[in-house]
């Protein structure tokens, strides 16, 4: 008696017996029968049911059919046990196969499309590879061959996945078979000689057996008869060497014909009986059948009326016995056929509608970390530029002329930080599309002449003269959004100026159309800088392009300007057009069509006194930022309260009326969202004041559900000209 083997070895053992059974059947029976002997000794339950579903695919082979099928049904019942419905599947896949290769071509099918449906579960490719070939064989058996080759290039396609040169091979033998039937001879024998090759390369001399059945009926078809009986004796004794009945069965038979075509009748006779008694042995019903069908043709080219009559009736009886009546049953299952293929692109569909979502869920998760993180940058490095520019602009109101040089130079250099910060802070609102036009009455030439003084001493600095041409037939007060067309402008003239050594730059703004409401004004910035190659000009607009090309190290820049510029213009469903000559500068402009207004009247403000006596609540914890804007306050007369986080607002705000209410957003203890809605929501004697945002951070006058608590956002580093017309705005409108 052999030792009991650990299970381990048991796994080697089947791995072997499977790999073997391609050259020695035999012999693979002999391991599984080990193996299934141990693991029944270690009541080891998956591996006896393996065991049991290698031995019952090595009997099918062999057409020790009820002995296969008695063990897959075995297997079942373990695999049942252990909810194992792979294991369940491969048994079934075994039992499929014994009724295809018999006369139970129906159930085969049904079996299989169960198979099919489980290995594509578990993207199982190996496994779907010989299923859908299977089903390809039982689909050609009905003269189904548009299934057939649909099944097998599927097989191939498997096979290709699970990198299996013997399964995709095995799939090219029949497909062969197919194509000789349409008559594409070379496209027959192509295809088989390949598998050939593959098989020799494999060393499956099994699947190398049916390949050379497929090159001998192709031989056959094209009257090379001695290379296809060179072809299919060589398949035969490799059929019977490994005990393949089936294959042994179509070799014969297939050897009959040829014997039939060469005129070699009593051959051919010879042949059949030794076919029909193997067929009718191990119930291989296609192969008798087919076999009383050349029989039939033998004995009517022999003249033998009665004979040739006898095989004829067996064949149409068997073929109606089992074909006819199978394919009806086929017939009334194509609806399961059907509800199979809907059922899987059903699948492929809610899988792809799985992923959208999935993709869409993880692009609104990153949406919201990058507003969270936009939130907390902005607030973090504006507050601290906050008290930078707001402590240099009151320096300089009382300091000498030296310090003020050296107090410009550092509000230069605070500015210039702030816009490399808000050109990054402006790109990611523009990229979300959290931005859009705020229009309003603007006096256009007093921006442009504006905007034209910004950018003077940039480019006195550089010795350069800026222009502004403005046409005469340009009303003064347009609807606009000066804020981004000051961005769009401000940022071609910084690039402009930044690009220039010598010369100008000019900024020329015209009328270039007009309707009963609208005018269309073109903006044209030019310089005499360095230029542009052409094949630049569509990489200069992407965000962080700074073309090595035309930059230097002393050019600098967030490498976002351009980019910007082109968001905003898409606001005014505008576009910016480029012109360019390397060497002697560049020329941008873009058109915006606006509605003209009256003259735009400015709010009216008074001198500062118009501010004495009055008080403001300022809730602010940077204590920097809060003494900074508690001092510029009391330069216009101003009384303020401070309220160093939200809940400290909210019960100062309940114990008196101010005026006005300056409210930070980022504090501890309660926010400033909160704080706010508080303040309108609970009675509190400062519900209708008027509350200003005054916050470093960009995003907050998108939160919407906070939105309408305010009555303006302001942005830090306070713009104390902004400031100073809000609450004066503020006061004139409440007062």
């Amino acid at each position: 008696m052999s030792p009991i083997m650990d299970e381990a070895a048991i796994i080697a053992l089947l791995d072997e017996a499977y790999a073997t059974r391609v050259n020695n059947l035999d012999h693979s029976i002999t391991l599984a029968q080990k193996a299934l002997a141990s693991s029944r000794s270690l009541s080891d339950k998956v591996l006896v049911g393996k065991s049991l579903n290698q031995l019952s695919l090595f009997y099918m082979i062999q057409g020790e059919y009820e002995s296969s099928i008695s063990m897959a049904e075995e297997a079942i019942k373990y695999f049942e046990e252990l909810q194992d419905d792979k294991g369940i599947a491969d048994a079934r896949y075994n039992i499929a196969g014994n009724y295809y290769k018999t006369d139970n071509y129906h159930l085969g099918l049904i079996y299989l499309i169960n198979c099919l449906t489980t290995y594509r579960k578990y993207n199982d490719y190996h496994n779907q590879a010989r299923t859908q070939k299977s089903l390809g064989t039982i689909y050609e058996y009905f003269g189904d061959q548009k299934n057939a080759i649909k099944s097998y290039e599927g097989a191939i396609e498997a096979a290709r996945q699970a990198m299996d040169s013997d399964l995709e091979s095995n799939a090219y033998n029949p497909l062969s078979g197919i194509y000789l039937k349409q008559n594409k001879v070379k496209e027959a024998l192509d295809l088989i000689e390949r598998s050939i090759a593959m098989k020799n390369k494999s060393g499956d001399i099994r699947g190398l057996a049916f390949a050379l059945y497929g090159r001998g009926k192709v031989y056959l078809h094209m009257g090379q008869y001695a290379l296809a009986e060179e072809d299919l004796k060589q398949c035969l004794e490799i059929h019977k060497k490994v005990g393949e009945k089936l294959g042994t069965g179509m070799a014969y038979h297939r050897i009959a014909d040829l014997y039939f075509k060469m005129g070699r009748l009593e051959e051919a006779k010879l042949v059949l009986a030794k076919t029909l008694d193997l067929s009718e042995r191990y119930n291989i019903v296609i192969i008798n059948f087919k076999c009383d069908h050349l029989l039939y043709h033998i004995y009517k080219r022999e003249g033998d009326t009665e004979q040739a009559l006898l095989h004829l009736e067996k064949y149409l009886s068997q073929k109606e016995a089992v074909i006819n009546t199978q394919t009806l049953q086929i017939i009334e299952n194509y609806e399961l056929i059907t509800r199979m293929e809907s059922l899987e692109k059903e699948t492929k569909l809610q899988k792809e509608r799985d992923e959208i979502i999935k993709k869409k869920e993880l692009a609104e998760q990153s949406a919201k970390v990058k507003q969270d993180f936009l939130s907390t940058m902005s607030h973090e490095i504006r507050t601290p530029l906050n008290a930078v520019i707001t402590i240099t602009t009151l320096l300089k109101d009382r300091s000498d002329e030296e310090e003020q040089k050296l107090l410009s130079s550092l509000k230069f250099a605070s500015n210039n930080l702030l816009l490399i910060i808000n050109d990054i802070l402006d790109f990611t609102k523009l990229e979300a599309g959290k931005m859009q036009l705020d229009v309003h009455p603007c006096d256009l030439l007093a921006l442009a002449d504006n905007i034209r003084s910004i950018y003077n001493n940039l480019a006195l600095d550089k010795g350069l003269t800026l222009n502004l041409n403005i046409d005469e037939a340009i009303k003064d007060s347009y609807e606009l959004d000066d804020t981004k067309l000051s961005q769009i402008m401000g940022n071609l003239i910084g690039n402009a100026i930044k690009y220039t050594d010598e010369g100008s730059v000019d900024i020329d703004i015209k009328k270039a159309d007009s309707d009963p409401v609208n005018d269309t004004l073109r903006f044209t910035i030019t310089d005499t800088g360095v230029g542009i190659p052409t094949e630049l000009y569509e990489e200069i607009f992407e965000s962080f392009s700074q073309p090595r090309s035309i930059t230097t190290k002393k050019h600098g820049g967030s490498g976002l300007g351009l980019a910007i510029v082109k968001k905003l213009a898409e606001l005014y469903k505008s576009e910016v057009h480029v012109m360019s000559i390397v060497g002697k500068g560049s020329s941008f402009y873009f058109d915006i069509k606006a509605r003209r207004v009256s003259a735009k009247v400015a709010v009216p403000v008074s001198a500062k006194d118009q501010f004495r006596d009055r008080s403001i609540l300022l809730a602010e914890d940077n204590l920097i930022n809060a003494m900074v804007a508690r001092k510029l306050l009391s330069n216009w007369g101003i009384a303020t309260e401070h309220a160093k986080n939200g809940i400290e607002a909210v019960e100062r705000s309940g114990e008196r009326a101010y005026d006005l209410i300056l409210m930070d957003i980022h504090m501890p203890e309660m926010n400033g969202f909160d704080a706010t809605r508080n303040i309108r929501d609970i009675g509190n004697p400062n519900c209708s004041t008027p509350i200003f945002a005054l916050t470093a951070d960009i995003t907050a006058e998108h939160q919407e559900e906070y939105s309408g608590y305010f009555n303006g956002f302001l942005r830090k580093p306070i713009e104390v000209e902004k400031l100073y017309n809000a609450l004066a705005s503020a006061l004139l409108s409440f007062s």
